[in-house]
């Protein structure tokens, strides 16, 4: 069974009922190790060296945060700074993540419709989401379509239930075999159709 590295970063987390919800579900799940950054690193001192470990010790990593002025809360991008090391993660000798497969998991405010070319925000979240896929190009690694939660604001307890339970049947999906071609062609992970909840 493949083991996955939640990455989670959410600076107002003991307010944000949809990460809330999300996150409960997975937390004692087999196999999977939830990290939360704020936790870990309230100055933001992050030691290198453990999150290096980490990652060697999993095979899928997970970018779960919420967008934040159309990019990630400012841990995240001090973790890659810090952690994706030249001749590490990239660069001539930098091959130890090559093939593992790594995504975002985000929570947004506003609705799909507000993401794209004719929305108020003009890009699609997943062009906002471009710094992450090319990170992850750098590195030799496999990135998936996002699982994106969407209108969080106005989310019913009843649909919040289903995201959360689609997350959950996600990483059982990724932890066993799954076809990474068919998965990749998708918008949102959220729409695949293996996903029955």
């Amino acid at each position: 069974m493949k083991k996955v590295l939640i990455l989670f970063a959410h600076p107002k987390f003991e307010k944000s009922r949809v990460n809330a919800t999300l996150i409960e579900r997975l937390k004692d799940k087999a196999h999977v190790t939830f990290h939360d950054l704020y936790e870990a690193y309230p100055n933001f001192h992050i030691n290198v060296q453990h999150e290096q470990e980490l990652l060697l010790q999993h095979d899928i990593v997970i970018w779960h945060h919420p967008l934040y002025w159309y990019s990630s809360p400012a841990i995240l991008k001090q973790w890659k700074d810090l952690v994706l090391e030249f001749n590490w993660a990239y660069g001539p000798k930098g091959n130890v993540l090559q093939n593992k497969t790594v995504f975002n998991v985000i929570t947004a405010g506003g609705s799909r419709e507000v993401y794209c070319s004719e929305g108020y925000n003009v890009f699609t979240i997943n062009e906002f989401l471009r710094p992450f896929e090319q990170t992850a190009n750098l590195c030799g690694m496999h990135y998936l379509p996002p699982f994106a939660v969407m209108g969080t604001h106005n989310l019913s307890d009843e649909h919040l239930l289903h995201y959360a339970n689609q997350y959950e049947q996600l990483i059982d999906v990724l932890q066993g075999d799954f076809d990474a071609k068919h998965i990749s062609k998708c918008f949102f992970l959220n729409d695949l159709e293996i996903l029955t909840v």
